[in-house]
């Protein structure tokens, strides 16, 4: 919830540029589309969680990778797979129609298990290009994936929170 409110935040500040710039103005087009931004605030919503699977790991310790273009997972190391689904991480981004967002993902996440025990996800990434647009409908819908890292030895359900970051530029 903390997330969705400072995201709200974010969408809700005007285009950076769009005021300072008077030569670079056509028509008061940009003045608008900066206010229309103001008015429509980047709304983020997480449809399904990352999840990596059921796994076994040995004294060695490994990672399981979920790629978010296809959603294959890959095991490397000492580590066993158990079954269950791995599913990519997907979301949802509502805003004003045609605009173009920036989507970060900080560099690593780390996760914990109820008994203490603590696992690490790198390598977040996407599926969006290098210039993501929410569609004609206001709307554009991503996928995310990752490596989680798991030290030898270590048990448990490990959970955390991964921060998605949207705001138009």
């Amino acid at each position: 919830m903390r997330l969705l409110l400072i995201l709200l935040l974010v969408g809700a500040l005007p285009a950076p540029l769009a005021a300072q710039c008077q030569l670079c103005r056509q028509d008061g087009k940009d003045a608008a589309i900066a206010a229309r931004k103001a008015s429509m605030p980047l709304r983020v919503e997480v449809d399904t969680q990352l999840d990596m699977g059921r796994l076994a790991v040995g004294a060695s310790g490994g990672e399981v990778e979920i790629d978010p273009l296809t959603g294959a997972r890959r095991l490397r190391g000492d580590v066993r797979d158990l079954g269950g689904f791995a599913v990519t991480g997907v979301v949802t981004v509502s805003g004003e129609p045609g605009a173009e967002v920036r989507v970060t993902l900080p560099p690593s996440v780390d996760l914990e298990s109820g008994s203490g025990a603590s696992a690490r996800v790198t390598g977040l990434a996407t599926d969006l290009g290098a210039a993501p647009r929410l569609g004609p409908d206001g709307r554009l819908v991503f996928r995310f994936g990752g490596r989680l890292q798991v030290a030898g030895a270590t048990d448990g359900d490990y959970r955390g929170r991964i921060p998605v970051t949207v705001e138009y530029p």
